[in-house]
């Protein structure tokens, strides 16, 4: 595994670039996108953005920031898109136009995945931090592209992104794992166990925090609806045909993946499972690789003690619990809808996740 991963988590090597260079024609991006919330307050924010005329996607001349500025204009033109499908006070609409649909599949394309706004363009790669000799933690970071004028849009991001930094423990200790071997690897095991039981703590004390700065009443009908899936979307100048992709949604995140294939916890064959190795193709490449080679590592359950296997399970299952607690307070409660952004029926499905993982305990 890439040091970078045990450094980071699956968060990007370097903090994501905030804004493109000065009088760079990119620039005219970070304007429209700080602009957005605003404009988004407009019935005739459609007909504006027709109108645009939107810079071309960055081009590899072999410039240090490049990948950096793939990623900022993915962010801009990913949040454009799905602010111009779910625009709040107009009918859903069912065509993004030439003008906004070609770049967007042309930078999706280049990194490798659906055209269309996911987990890494929403939360992994917009954030930034106030001083950068401070920890990736609440307090210290902040957003810098939102769909909405609340905090609570920026709170509800900037968790998951305090969660994700905390989860290069996890990695480093999976990567150590990893390199045991010999008569030291039943040890190794175990004390690693005991460092992933650890991360994962912190993790669900993060995801408790959610209420503190997130109103549960206006979550589902203020920002939730700009992450919505696309369902049936002609995307003009690129298919004939409509298009349905996945919306942002946590099932996008690499982390339970990759602790669900250290632990090999066996999930039954199932819709669900079929739909989380699908939310793999909007995970950023780079991460795909790695959950390829957390998967390949030889189970570690026959000489694990049990103490500690099973305390990484039930943390597993208590931040799936905390999950669910917060999805049926924010979501669940207010609409009749079962499925999520993600287009799925979510909550009988953490349930299912929830049970096979404390049933794999020693």
């Amino acid at each position: 595994m890439d040091r970078v991963f045990a450094e980071r988590g699956f968060l990007p090597a370097e903090d994501p670039l905030v804004a493109f260079p000065y009088r760079s024609p990119l620039a005219e991006l970070d304007e429209i996108g700080r602009d957005l919330p605003s404009l988004l307050e407009d019935e005739h924010f459609r007909e504006y953005a027709r109108g645009l005329t939107l810079p071309s996607c960055p081009e590899d001349r072999g410039e240090p920031d490049y990948m950096r500025q793939l990623h900022l204009y993915y962010v801009r033109v990913g949040f454009l898109a799905s602010a111009y499908i779910n625009q709040t006070s107009q009918p859903r609409a069912t065509l993004l136009p030439q003008n906004l649909a070609v770049p967007l599949c042309k930078v999706c394309n280049l990194l490798r995945r659906p055209p269309i706004l996911s987990y890494d363009g929403y939360a992994l790669y917009n954030w930034k931090r106030f001083d950068p000799a401070k920890p990736i933690t609440l307090g210290n970071i902040d957003t810098f592209q939102d769909f909405v004028h609340m905090y609570d849009e920026h709170w509800f991001i900037l968790v998951h992104v305090e969660i994700e930094a905390i989860a290069a423990r996890i990695l480093a200790a999976i990567g150590r794992v990893g390199s045991a071997s010999g008569g030291d690897r039943a040890g190794a095991v175990n004390a690693e166990l005991v460092e992933i039981a650890a991360a994962l703590r912190e993790q669900v004390a993060v995801l408790r925090r959610l209420p503190e700065k997130m109103d549960s009443a206006l979550y589902h009908r203020t920002f939730r609806p700009y992450i919505r899936f696309f369902e049936n979307v002609v995307y003009e100048g690129v298919s004939e045909g409509a298009m349905n992709f996945r919306g942002e949604t946590g099932a996008q995140s690499s982390i339970m993946p990759a602790l669900v294939s250290f632990m090999k916890i066996p999930h039954q064959p199932s819709v669900l499972t079929n739909h989380l190795a699908d939310m793999r193709r909007f995970m950023p490449i780079a991460h795909r690789e790695v959950l390829s080679e957390i998967e390949a590592m030889p189970s570690i359950r026959e000489i694990a003690d049990a103490v500690p296997f099973n305390d990484v399970l039930e943390q597993i299952a208590t931040f799936r619990e905390t999950h669910y607690k917060w999805a049926n307070e924010y979501i669940s409660r207010w609409t009749d809808d079962p499925r999520g952004t993600g287009g799925t029926p979510y909550m009988s499905w953490l349930k299912q996740l929830i049970d096979e993982t404390r049933a794999h305990m020693l």
